[in-house]
């Protein structure tokens, strides 16, 4: 990893490369490319057989999550929010490489919280970091994670692929993200803090891969939202969704806060464009394998949703950076 770029910017703990060696050096795992991050680049090695799948997510304080949450789990959900662009694809993670802008109100402990949690879940989902870069900032604190994954020649599972009559269903249960940020912010009641946790430590779906790789055509990640994530296989397949929000799985949590709702109509738009589920929804030519609910179909064009047998309409399919 390289050291901060900021002129007189410093390490609290010493200087920016021994901080690297302490904080990050223990999480390569050994990976031979990595070089102990002591060099400017890694090798990745090739794979006979496989192609490398490649994907990056950035999060900024204050947009991704709440002002002062805790380092360890913003390290912790960073790496699982990319895992989950993998799981969608069918791909085997093993290795990434992380960027980090410290600013002042990280010092040592902040830095270290978040070292210890982004080394808890690679060791937990068997991934090496190679390599990266830290920077200081004035702030907001950034990060942005690069993961990298493995899939079978020629099979990854893009969201291109779905074809006319196809069955979409979504994995999990849906609507938990958003009403965990509720929660986060005291909008709602969340007694046992499943919410709220569902929010802060998404799981990716890798235990769906064999499935997807047997039996999908087109999958993304439920990141967005589930109208919108649906929508990007609709918009890259060349073809249209029709979903059905009163087949959406909803979690008992979801499903409590849903029958307090004066307007159900609504109350199932904002679950399903929330987002930050990061669950895998997918095409199949009939009936989706175990683990999926079945939730429209793929259709000739544009994008149908509707609740209660009749169409509702739409002002926003999921959350919009620009």
């Amino acid at each position: 990893m390289r050291s901060p770029k900021m002129p007189g910017a410093k390490s609290p703990t010493g200087d920016e490369f021994s901080e690297i060696a302490r904080l990050f050096r223990p999480l390569t795992g050994g990976a031979p490319g990595a070089f102990d991050l002591m060099d400017d680049a890694a090798i990745v090695p090739q794979r006979p057989g496989f192609d490398l799948v490649i994907t990056k997510d950035a999060m900024v304080e204050g947009v991704h999550f709440q002002v002062g949450e805790a380092p360890d789990l913003i390290a912790r959900k960073l790496l699982r929010v990319n895992l989950s662009d993998l799981a969608a694809k069918a791909a085997e993670p093993f290795g990434c490489f992380l960027a980090v802008a410290w600013p002042p109100t990280f010092g040592p402990a902040e830095r270290e919280a978040f070292a210890k949690g982004l080394g808890k879940d690679l060791a937990a989902y068997d991934v090496a970091l190679l390599g990266g870069d830290t920077v200081s900032t004035p702030g907001p604190f950034t990060a942005s994670l690069t993961a990298l994954g493995w899939v079978p020649e020629g099979r990854m599972v893009r969201r291109a692929g779905a074809s006319y009559g196809d069955v979409l269903a979504v994995s999990g249960t849906i609507g938990d993200g958003v009403l965990g940020l509720a929660a986060v912010k005291g909008e709602i009641a969340d007694p046992d803090g499943w919410l709220a946790g569902r929010l802060r430590l998404p799981a990716p779906r890798l235990d769906l891969s064999e499935t997807l790789l047997e039996h999908a055509r087109a999958a993304a990640d439920v990141s967005d939202g589930l109208i919108a994530d649906a929508g990007h296989i609709g918009e890259a397949s060349g073809l249209g969704i029709s979903l059905d929000l009163d087949e959406m799985p909803l979690s008992p949590s979801a499903g409590t806060w849903l029958d307090a709702q004066p307007d159900r109509a609504a109350a199932l738009l904002r679950l399903a464009t929330g987002g930050d589920d990061y669950e895998v929804v997918a095409a199949f030519s009939g009936s989706p394998p175990e683990g999926f609910t079945a939730i429209g179909e793929v259709v000739g064009a544009g994008m149908e949703v509707r609740v209660d047998g009749r169409p509702v309409k739409i002002t926003e399919r999921g959350w919009r950076h620009l």
